[in-house]
C-alpha cells in the first residue's frame, strides 16, 4: 500500500543535530519512506492530510519489563503495551524479562527466558508495535559459548546488568566483554535499589563493568548522586538514559551537565515500567515533555531522544524521517485548550500534546488515541 501524509506544519527528522525538517510531505512505498518534500502530489492508496499538525518518527520506550505477551505480572494488567501504543510508542525495548513469576535464575533457564520472549515477540505485536525482547539476565554460570549461541539464534539484548546474580564488576566485566564480543547491546541498572534482589550501583561500578547503555541514570527510582551523574556524562561515552519511573530533579541535573558538554545525543529516554511506579501509559510522552519544559531542552531536541538517538543505540532501521527507514510515524498537535499553538508549544509550555494517528510500517495502528487529550486538528484521511 502507497501511503501520502501532507500539509505538515512541522516536521520532526529524529537527527538531535537538525531536528526539524523543512518539508511537509511524506510519501510511503511498501511500509518504508520512499520520498520527503514539499507539496507533493503522488498517487497513493491512501491519503493523510495533517491540516498543518506535526508529525514525528514512531516514539521508543527503551526500557520496558515486558514478559510474555501483552500482560504485565509487576502489575496484573492486561494490553499495558497496546494502550502505551496509543501514546505514540511504536518501539519498545525490553530491559529484561525480570518480572516473570518463578523466572529461572540458573544458566538453561535464564537463556530459554530470554530466548521464548525474543521469539515470541517476533510474531505479536501487540496494538501494532513492534517489541525487542529477549534481553539476557546476567546469572552466575553464563559462559562465553552461551552468548555465542544466543546470538546465532538473534538474540541481541542484555537486560539491566545487577537484576540477576551478577552484582559485582569481577563477575559482570567478563561477560559484558563476550557480550559486546556477538554483538549484544548492554544496559546496566545504576542508581539505587528497585526491587528485592537488585542492589546500587554507582558510577566506578558502571565505568569497571562497561556497558553501552546507562539505565536510568536519572534514578530507577533512586538516583546516584548529582556528582555521580556529572561523572558518568563527563568522564564516559555512553548512552545515557532518562526514565519517567525515576527522578524528576536528579534528570535536570543530567541535562543541565549534558548542554555544558555537548552531550545531548547520547541520551534517550524509557519509562522504566511496569514497576513498582505502576504501568505509564503515557510516560515517555510526559518524560519528553519534561525535557522540553523544564529540563531546558528544546521541544524537537527532546523528541529526537525518543526517536533518532535510540533508533542508533539499538540499530534498528527506524526512528528518522528518511528514505528508506520503515514508516513508523506519529501525527500529533496541541491538545484542545493549551495555550501552545502547536504539539512542539504545547510541550514547551509542560502540556503533552494530542495524538491523532499512529502508524506502523505505513499502516494506521492508532486512530484518535485513547489516551492523550483531543488534538486541535485532527488529520483527514481520504
Amino acid at each position: 500500500m502507497n501511503v501520502l501524509l501532507k500539509n505538515i506544519g512541522t516536521l520532526i527528522s529524529g537527527d538531535i543535530d537538525k531536528p526539524v525538517l523543512t518539508a511537509d510531505s511524506i510519501y510511503i512505498e511498501d511500509g518504508l519512506i520512499a520520498e520527503i518534500g514539499s507539496a507533493l502530489n503522488k498517487e497513493a492508496d491512501k491519503t493523510i492530510d495533517c491540516q498543518g499538525a506535526t508529525v514525528s518518527p514512531g516514539l521508543f520506550d527503551t526500557h520496558c519489563h515486558v514478559v510474555l505477551g501483552d500482560f504485565t505480572p509487576r502489575q496484573s494488567q492486561l494490553n499495558f503495551i497496546e494502550s502505551a501504543h496509543h501514546g505514540g510508542v511504536t518501539s519498545f525495548i525490553s530491559a529484561g524479562e525480570v518480572h516473570l513469576p518463578g523466572r529461572p535464575t540458573d544458566r538453561a533457564g535464564t537463556k530459554a527466558l530470554a530466548t521464548l520472549a525474543y521469539k515470541s515477540f517476533q510474531k505479536v505485536r501487540p496494538g501494532g508495535a513492534k517489541v525487542l525482547a529477549g534481553a539476557l539476565i546476567l546469572e552466575k554460570g553464563l559462559k562465553e559459548e552461551d552468548f555465542k549461541e544466543l546470538a546465532a539464534e538473534g538474540l541481541c539484548l542484555v537486560g539491566e546488568v545487577g537484576l540477576g546474580s551478577v552484582k559485582s564488576p569481577e563477575d559482570a566485566a567478563p561477560m559484558v566483554a563476550w557480550a559486546k564480543k556477538y554483538g549484544f547491546k548492554v544496559m546496566m541498572h545504576t542508581g539505587g535499589t528497585s526491587i528485592p534482589g537488585s542492589s546500587t550501583v554507582t558510577a566506578d561500578m558502571v565505568m569497571a563493568i562497561d556497558p553501552d547503555i546507562v539505565s536510568h541514570i536519572n534514578g530507577g527510582p533512586t538516583a546516584v548522586s548529582p556528582d555521580e551523574i556529572r561523572k558518568l556524562v563527563n568522564s564516559t561515552s555512553y548512552w545515557l538514559e532518562l526514565v519517567h519511573c525515576g527522578n524528576n530533579k536528579a534528570a535536570n541535573i543530567a541535562l543541565e551537565e549534558a548542554k555544558k558538554v555537548g552531550a545531548l545525543h547520547r541520551f534517550i529516554i524509557g519509562n522504566d515500567a511496569p514497576s513498582g511506579t505502576g504501568v505509564v501509559s503515557l510516560g515517555i510522552l510526559r518524560m519528553i515533555t519534561h525535557v522540553a519544559s523544564l529540563g531546558g531542552v528544546e521541544a524537537p531536541v527532546a523528541m529526537c531522544m525518543a526517536t533518532g538517538n535510540p533508533a542508533k543505540t539499538f540499530g534498528l532501521n527506524r526512528g528518522f524521517i528518511e528514505k528508506g527507514r520503515e514508516a513508523d510515524l506519529v501525527v500529533m498537535d496541541a491538545p484542545m485548550g493549551s495555550y501552545g499553538r502547536d504539539a512542539m508549544s504545547s510541550m514547551t509550555e509542560g502540556d503533552i500534546p494530542g495524538i491523532s494517528l499512529v502508524l506502523v510500517d505505513g499502516q494506521i495502528t492508532v486512530n484518535t488515541s485513547r489516551n492523550t487529550p483531543p488534538v486541535q486538528r485532527k488529520p483527514v484521511i481520504s
